[in-house]
C-alpha cells in the first residue's frame, strides 16, 4: 500500500496499512525533529479501549435524566444509531423547552483533532448555535491567566501569545536568554494544528552554537536545553516573583534600568519602585529573595548585571500562570523587561511562551487557514474555562471575573466532544461530585476515556486517519490533505456525521449541513480560503490538483516585525490599547478591581506551608504523549514503571523515605491519592517531585482515602486543588501541589484504563 498523508497536533506524518492490515506509520520527509509521539499511533487507532457502538448508562436508559452518583460505576448498554441519535435530539429538545438553552453547557474543550473541518468543538458549537445557544467557556487551561491579564498592561493578548521574535532573530541580536519556567524540549513538538518541519526543536538545541547564552529558571534540570553557555538555576517551585523581584531590586538600587524607557513608555514605575524598596515595609532585595527561591543572593545581583550588560529576552513559560496568583510572574517578567530598556528591539524585551509550544519562535507563514463557522451564539451565559465544577456544584452562586460579577447557570445537560475534563481539570474526586450534577451528560469519543466512563450516552467518533480533513497550524509551513488511511472501528461515525443526524430530528438538519456533505464540505471551506490567498497575491492550486498531491507549501509571510517594535518607534503615533496607552507596569484599573488576590502591580504573595505535604509536585506536560491522547499508545506505555505513570524524585528525598527506584509509591495530600512508580534522578531541585498529566484517571473507589478513591494509574490532578488563579483571571492553577509520597507495601489494585467498562449487548 502507498503512503497517504495526514497530519497531527504533534506533526505532519505519513500512514499506510500493510498487506496483513497493520498500521505503518513514518514522519514527514521535511520533518527535522520527528516527534516521539508518532509511536503512539498505530497501538491508538485499534486499541482494546475504542467506543465501538453507541452506549447508553444503564441507569439512564431505566430511569431517565436526572442527577446521579452512579456515573462511572454502572455498566453501559449498547443501542443502534437511530435510537442513541433519538435519545439526544429528545434529550436537547427537553431541556432547551422546559429550562432554556443556558441549562446546555457546550464549552466542550479539548485538543480533539488537527483538522480545519473535523474540529470537533467548532462541529458542537455549530450545531449548539442552530438549536438557539449554549453556555459557553472563555479561554484555555494553557495560557488563561495571560489572556486576562495582558490586555491590561500592553492592550491585548494577541501580542505576546501568538505573535514573537524568532529564533533566527534570538541568534542574531540576542546576548542573553533569562527564561522563566524553563525551555523543555519536550513540549515543542506539539503545536495546535501541526507543524510540518519542527524547526523549533533545532532552534532550541542550536541556539547555543551562535552564542546566545541562557540562563535558564526551573527546578528541572530537563527544562534546560542541552546546548552550550546554558545556565541552570534551580530555583523553588512558586517563587520566581520573589527572584524577579530581587532582580528587578538590583538594576534598581544599581541604577542599571532605563530611565528614559520607563518614562517614556511606561506608567506607574514609581509605584513599584516604591514597592521594591520597601513601601509595604519589606524591602525586596536579593538577600530577601535569596531566602524564597533558594538562588544565591550573589547569583541573584549577578544575573541581574549580566542582564543589564547586553541585549537580552525576559521570556515566561505558560507552565508559571497556571499556579496560584499565576498573574504575578508574567507582570514581574513584564517589569523587568521594561526595567532593561529594550521591548520592540529585535531580540530583547519580553517573550511569552517560548517552550510552551511548538510555534513560539517559529518563523513559519501566519497566514489565515480554512475555518468551519459556527454560527452565532445567543446565550450570553459564559464560565472561565477552568471553573467547570465550581458551576456544576454550585448553580446560582456568584464569582468575580475581570472586573465583572456573573453567575453560575443551572446546567441540566453537558454536551462534551473532542475533551476529556478527567485530564486536564485539577482536584479529579471533586470533579466526579460535579459531574454527578446534571440530568444528563453526552459524549463523542474515540476511546473510553474516564469523560466517556462519567457519561450517560457516549457516541463512537472516528479518529483522524478514519476520516478526511484539511490540516494545518498556525504557524505550520504546509497545508496537509489529510487523506482516510482507515476504515472506522466498530460502527464508529465523524462527529459531523453524528451531528447532522441529530439535527435532521430536531428539524434543523438543512441550516447545520448546508445541504453539504463533509467532501463537499472541505472542497468548498477550501476553495474559500484559496480565494482570500488569491486576494493576497498567493496562487493556490486547485483542490483536486492539491488533494492529489497531498501537500501545499504556503507561502512565507515575510519578515516577522518584532512585537511592540511600531509603539517604541512612534508611542504617540502607535499607542497601546491601554487607559495610558504605554505599558502598565501599575494598572489603575486593576487595583480599582479590590482584589486583594491581585493588587495593581505586581507583588509577592507568600505560598501556604503545609507541614505534612512537604514535597512540591510539579504537574507538568509529558514527553510521551499530547496531554491524555495516546496514553494507550506504545511510547506512553513504554515509559510506565509496573503499569503506573513515574513519579520523578530526587534520590535524598527518596531515601528518607526508603524508597528505591521502581517502587510503586503512595502519593497523596488532603484532596486525593493516587499510585505511581518511582524513578529516582537528581536532574531536580531537592523536595520536588514530578508527575506528569495525562495518565488516564482510574479510580478505585476507597472510603479510607483523601477524596473517597485512589488513582491506581498515577493522575496527579486528584492531587491538584480547584482554585483560581485570582479573582482576576479566573485561571487554572494546575501546575503545583503540596504532597507526600510513601511507598507502596502490598498488592496495588490493577490498572483498569487499558480495558473497557462493562458493556452489555
Amino acid at each position: 500500500m502507498s503512503w497517504s498523508p495526514t497530519t497531527s497536533h504533534w506533526g505532519a506524518f505519513r500512514a499506510r496499512t500493510t498487506e496483513t492490515g497493520e498500521l505503518e506509520v513514518a514522519p514527514h520527509p521535511l520533518d527535522r525533529r520527528p516527534s516521539a509521539l508518532l509511536g503512539n499511533v498505530a497501538d491508538s487507532v485499534r486499541h482494546a479501549t475504542r467506543v465501538r457502538r453507541p452506549s447508553i448508562r444503564r441507569g439512564w436508559l431505566e430511569h431517565g435524566p436526572g442527577p446521579t452518583e452512579h456515573r462511572g460505576a454502572e455498566e453501559f448498554v449498547e443501542v443502534s444509531w437511530d435510537a442513541a441519535a433519538d435519545l439526544v435530539a429528545a434529550e436537547l429538545d427537553r431541556v432547551r423547552r422546559a429550562h432554556g438553552n443556558e441549562a446546555i453547557f457546550g464549552g466542550s474543550y479539548g485538543w480533539g483533532s488537527a483538522g480545519r473541518f473535523h474540529h470537533t468543538q467548532s462541529q458542537l458549537h455549530r450545531l449548539l448555535n442552530v438549536l438557539g445557544g449554549y453556555t459557553a467557556s472563555r479561554n484555555t487551561y494553557s495560557h488563561g491567566t495571560s489572556a486576562v491579564l495582558l490586555p491590561h498592561l500592553v492592550g491585548d493578548a494577541g501580542t505576546l501569545l501568538y505573535r514573537a521574535d524568532t529564533w533566527g532573530t534570538i541568534a542574531a541580536h540576542t546576548d542573553l536568554v533569562v527564561a522563566f519556567g524553563g525551555l523543555p524540549l519536550k513540549n515543542v513538538s506539539v503545536t495546535p494544528g501541526g507543524n510540518t518541519e519542527h524547526p523549533t526543536a533545532t532552534a532550541l538545541s542550536t541556539i547555543g552554537e551562535s552564542g546566545v547564552e541562557l540562563a535558564v529558571v526551573s527546578p528541572l534540570a530537563d527544562d534546560v536545553p542541552k546546548t552550550p553557555r546554558a545556565r541552570w538555576y534551580p530555583i523553588a517551585p512558586a517563587s520566581d516573583v520573589a527572584l524577579m523581584l530581587g532582580l528587578a531590586h538590583t538594576l534598581l538600587t544599581e541604577n542599571r534600568h532605563d530611565t528614559a524607557f520607563l518614562d517614556r513608555y511606561c506608567t506607574g514605575f514609581d509605584t513599584v519602585a516604591d514597592y521594591l524598596l520597601g513601601a509595604d515595609g519589606t524591602v525586596k532585595d536579593a538577600e530577601w529573595a535569596a531566602a524564597r527561591c533558594g538562588i544565591a543572593s550573589q547569583d541573584i545581583r549577578a544575573l541581574a548585571r549580566r542582564m543589564a550588560e547586553g541585549r537580552t529576552l525576559v521570556t515566561v513559560s505558560w507552565s508559571l500562570q497556571r499556579t496560584r496568583h499565576g498573574e504575578q510572574p508574567v507582570w514581574a517578567g513584564l517589569l523587568l523587561a521594561a526595567m532593561l530598556g529594550q521591548i520592540g528591539l529585535p531580540g530583547g524585551g519580553f517573550g511569552h511562551g517560548y517552550g510552551s509550544i511548538g510555534d513560539i519562535g517559529d518563523d513559519g507563514p501566519l497566514l489565515p487557514l480554512p475555518t468551519l463557522p459556527q454560527g452565532h451564539n445567543p446565550v450570553r451565559t459564559f464560565i472561565p474555562v477552568a471553573r467547570i465544577a465550581d458551576m456544576l456544584l454550585r448553580p446560582g452562586d456568584g464569582y468575580d471575573y475581570n472586573g465583572g460579577t456573573y453567575r453560575y447557570p443551572d446546567i441540566r445537560l453537558v454536551y462534551w466532544a473532542g475533551g476529556n475534563p478527567f485530564h486536564h481539570h485539577q482536584d479529579l474526586n471533586r470533579l466526579r461530585r460535579a459531574f454527578a450534577r446534571p440530568d444528563t451528560i453526552v459524549v463523542h469519543e474515540p476511546h473510553w476515556t474516564a469523560t466517556a466512563r462519567h457519561a450517560d450516552i457516549v457516541l463512537p467518533a472516528t479518529t483522524p486517519l478514519e476520516r478526511e480533513d484539511l490540516g494545518s497550524g498556525r504557524r505550520d509551513t504546509h497545508l496537509i490533505a489529510m487523506h482516510r488511511v482507515l476504515n472506522p472501528v466498530g460502527e464508529a461515525r465523524d462527529d459531523y456525521t453524528i451531528l447532522a443526524g441529530i439535527a435532521e430530528r430536531l428539524g434543523e438538519g438543512e441550516r447545520f449541513t448546508e445541504g453539504r456533505t463533509a467532501r463537499e464540505w472541505l472542497v468548498h471551506l477550501y476553495d474559500e480560503w484559496r480565494g482570500r490567498l488569491a486576494e493576497r497575491g498567493h496562487d493556490a492550486p486547485p483542490f483536486d490538483r492539491f488533494w492529489a498531491e497531498g501537500e501545499w507549501r504556503l507561502p512565507s509571510a515575510g519578515e516577522q516585525p518584532t512585537p511592540f517594535a511600531a509603539f517604541r518607534a512612534d508611542p504617540r503615533r502607535r499607542p497601546l490599547h491601554t487607559p495610558s496607552g504605554r505599558i502598565e507596569l501599575f494598572s489603575s484599573t486593576v487595583a480599582a478591581f479590590g482584589y486583594a488576590d491581585c493588587p495593581g502591580h505586581p507583588v509577592w504573595l507568600e505560598p501556604e506551608s503545609d507541614v505534612e505535604h512537604p514535597l512540591w509536585l510539579i504537574a507538568n506536560q509529558p514527553s510521551t504523549r499530547l496531554h491524555g491522547q495516546g496514553d494507550v499508545g506504545a511510547t506512553s506505555q513504554a515509559a510506565k514503571v509496573r503499569g503506573r505513570e513515574p513519579i520523578e524524585l530526587h534520590p535524598d528525598d527518596a531515601a528518607e523515605r526508603g524508597i528505591a527506584d521502581g517502587d510503586v509509591v503512595r502519593v497523596f495530600n488532603g484532596r486525593g491519592a493516587c499510585l505511581a512508580g518511582a524513578r529516582l534522578t537528581g536532574a531536580l531541585r531537592r523536595g520536588v517531585a514530578v508527575l506528569a498529566t495525562g495518565a488516564w484517571f482510574d479510580p478505585f473507589d476507597d472510603p479510607a482515602q483523601p477524596g473517597g478513591s485512589l488513582c491506581v494509574h498515577g493522575n496527579p490532578n486528584v492531587l491538584t486543588e480547584d482554585v483560581p488563579t485570582s479573582r482576576l483571571a479566573q485561571g487554572c492553577a494546575g501546575q503545583h501541589a503540596r504532597v507526600q509520597v510513601e511507598r507502596y507495601d502490598g498488592t496495588p489494585p490493577p490498572v483498569r484504563t487499558l480495558l473497557p467498562p462493562p458493556i452489555a449487548g
